[in-house]
């Protein structure tokens, strides 16, 4: 006998049994149906990328978690860290065989070399909704709108979607005395506020060199407060010597606007001048969405990228959008349990088996069941009634069809409700119609 190797995974990465798949695709699929109501078609790129394409995109802290390795034909590559360096190279790629505005969604896994934690995984899907080639607000608008209808459509009440932009935050830069090429390193300094409160940001301002005449000027403007109106008043005097800054505080405007009369809730609405998002490529608006409880960082974050696509093309084309944090939203829903409680396995019919003289008008039973739409199974082993129905209580199958000899002979079946155990004989005509019956 060989020796033998031990199952084991590399920590980050999980398997998902069959109650987990169950979850996974219940969100996933409300998630596309969101995405497609709004018009966003499907998109899916290759695992691998050159590490051309995908270096020098996300800051240098970002791409020291790329999983990069070399092929047999000496190629440098990468393993996908998101879904919006794909999409980018996508769009250049194929820019005469795709129609803008290009609304897109894609769906796949990522790599990040990261220190696993709660809701933080090597290995995890994005859901990404995109709107390539304009510079309308109405499409960043439609993107938060996006985020809060899929909040909302999986149960969450309890949620705020942060949004700021990072015009103002680069106006915040030039107030404050700061060259603007310290703009990236103060925004990824902000961009640790949840993890570091307000004292740690200030400290690591201090640490990258700002003045504190500088620091002060930065926080007193990040910690800018109030409803989305009164933080619109307010930035307006205190950034109005910045004309980039203004520019950020109308498309604020023009966004508060906008999601009023898309219908969103101006409660799970928050203007945050602190949110910043630590990704270089933003160049508008950014947001992010947070639940209270749990605990856990944001469960969806995007913005406008309009310099990221010209990178690929040598021309600048605009692009906002959204990632919905998948594993994150799920580890929340775990934790609160909301899922819908008849959420279960798709089987709904299991045939009892009892010995292979019944196999043809077994099978062509089953046949006729998954024609007319019930997911069907025929028991396969030789256990007795009693084993059949347990398997079937284990995988949560509401309806139990038994056919013995007897009964055939005359033409009929037993129906076995496994909610209820009730059992019912029936006219093996009827048999559509009286399963329908059981699962309502």
């Amino acid at each position: 006998m060989s020796k033998r190797i031990k199952p084991r995974l590399m920590k980050g990465m999980r398997d998902f049994l069959p109650d987990d798949m169950i979850k996974r695709n219940y969100v996933i699929d409300t998630v596309k149906r969101v995405f497609e109501t709004h018009g966003f078609l499907p998109l899916e790129t290759p695992t691998i990328e050159m590490w051309e394409v995908l270096s020098g995109k996300y800051g240098d802290d970002g791409e020291k978690l790329i999983y990069r390795f070399g092929d047999k034909g000496g190629r440098d590559l990468g393993l996908r860290y998101d879904l919006t360096i794909p999409l980018s190279r996508v769009v250049a790629m194929y820019q005469h065989r795709i129609v803008r505005p290009f609304k897109r969604y894609q769906i796949q896994p990522v790599w990040r070399a990261d220190k696993p934690g709660k809701g933080r995984y090597r290995e995890f899907y994005q859901c990404d909704v995109d709107v390539v080639g304009s510079a309308d607000i109405l499409a960043d608008a439609e993107v938060i709108q996006v985020s809060y209808e899929i909040m909302k459509s999986l149960g969450f009440h309890n949620f705020v979607i942060k949004i700021n932009t990072r015009k103002i935050l680069r106006g915040i830069v030039e107030l404050s005395g700061v060259g603007v090429e310290m703009e990236a390193q103060i925004c990824r300094s902000i961009d640790k506020l949840d993890k570091i409160g307000m004292e740690g940001v200030e400290e690591e301002l201090l640490k990258r060199g700002i003045s504190q005449e500088a620091k002060d000027k930065i926080i007193d403007y990040i910690s800018i407060k109030g409803t989305p109106h009164m933080v619109i008043l307010q930035a307006h005097t205190k950034l109005g010597g910045s004309e980039i800054a203004l520019e950020g505080v109308e498309e604020l405007s023009l966004l508060r606007k906008y999601l009023e009369y898309m219908g969103i809730n101006e409660e799970n609405i928050s203007f945050d001048l602190a949110l910043s998002r630590g990704l270089d490529y933003y160049t508008g608006p950014i947001f992010e969405t947070v639940v209270e409880k749990p605990k856990i960082g944001s469960v969806t974050g995007g913005g406008r990228f309009d310099n990221l696509i010209g990178q690929y093309m040598g021309m600048d084309v605009p692009a906002t959008g959204n990632s919905i944090g998948l594993e994150r939203i799920i580890t929340v829903m775990d934790e609160l349990n909301m899922y819908p409680d008849d959420l279960a396995y798709s089987t709904k019919v299991l045939i009892c088996r009892f010995d292979d003289e019944d196999m043809e008008y077994t099978l062509k039973l089953a046949e006729r069941l998954r024609k007319t739409g019930f997911n069907t199974e025929v028991y396969m082993g030789k256990s007795k009634l009693r084993g059949q129905l347990g398997y079937a209580a284990d995988r949560n199958i509401p309806v139990i069809v038994i056919a013995g000899g007897d009964e055939r002979a005359k033409g009929l079946l037993t129906l076995k409700n496994m909610q209820n155990r009730e059992q019912t004989v029936i006219d093996e005509k009827n048999v559509c119609e009286e399963i329908q019956k059981i699962l309502g």
